[in-house]
């Protein structure tokens, strides 16, 4: 799909605010409330925008634990992988699960209350996984960047290729 600088515009405008008026929108965009709607369309129709959301701010919810996790498993463990593929989808603490290169094989977003939380989640649930070799935690002190949000030229880039 080729997309041009209006349509950059949106997808920009649209990631910093879902709940952004289409006539707002538009006069941000100079285009009329339709042909502004239409282009909207055309890019969720087309999977470019997948969906819309609400952030939570997880401290003010009571998330003080922001962990990564590389998991290590077992290779000799029948479906290892379809097991924990399986096991982390019912773990409310995960938010975020990546196959990874390098020596584990899985690295881990994982949201708790407190320390006391995140030790029960890794101590009663990931090592207690059937093939689960080695857990390395990495507890995030301070966030310098978090985002979603992807670059109009990131996105120019692949649109084109």
């Amino acid at each position: 799909m080729q997309l041009d600088q209006t349509d950059l515009k949106i997808l920009t405008l649209l990631q910093a605010d879902g709940r952004i008026s289409n006539q707002d929108l538009a006069e941000k965009v100079f285009l009329s409330a339709s042909s502004c709607l239409r282009r909207v369309r055309m890019l969720e129709e087309s999977g470019m925008i997948s969906h819309y959301r609400a952030v939570l701010d997880p401290t003010v919810i009571g998330l003080e634990v922001d962990a990564f996790v590389q998991v290590t498993m077992r290779r000799d463990v029948e479906q290892w992988h379809e097991n924990f593929t399986k096991a982390i989808q019912s773990w409310p603490e995960v938010v975020g699960t990546y196959i990874i290169t390098g020596d584990a094989n899985y690295l881990l977003r994982v949201r708790a209350r407190n320390l006391k939380h995140y030790s029960s989640f890794v101590l009663e649930r990931l090592y207690k996984t059937t093939g689960v070799l080695d857990i390395r935690s990495n507890i995030v002190l301070q966030t310098l960047k978090d985002s979603s949000e992807i670059a109009p030229e990131l996105i120019l880039e692949s649109s084109s290729s």
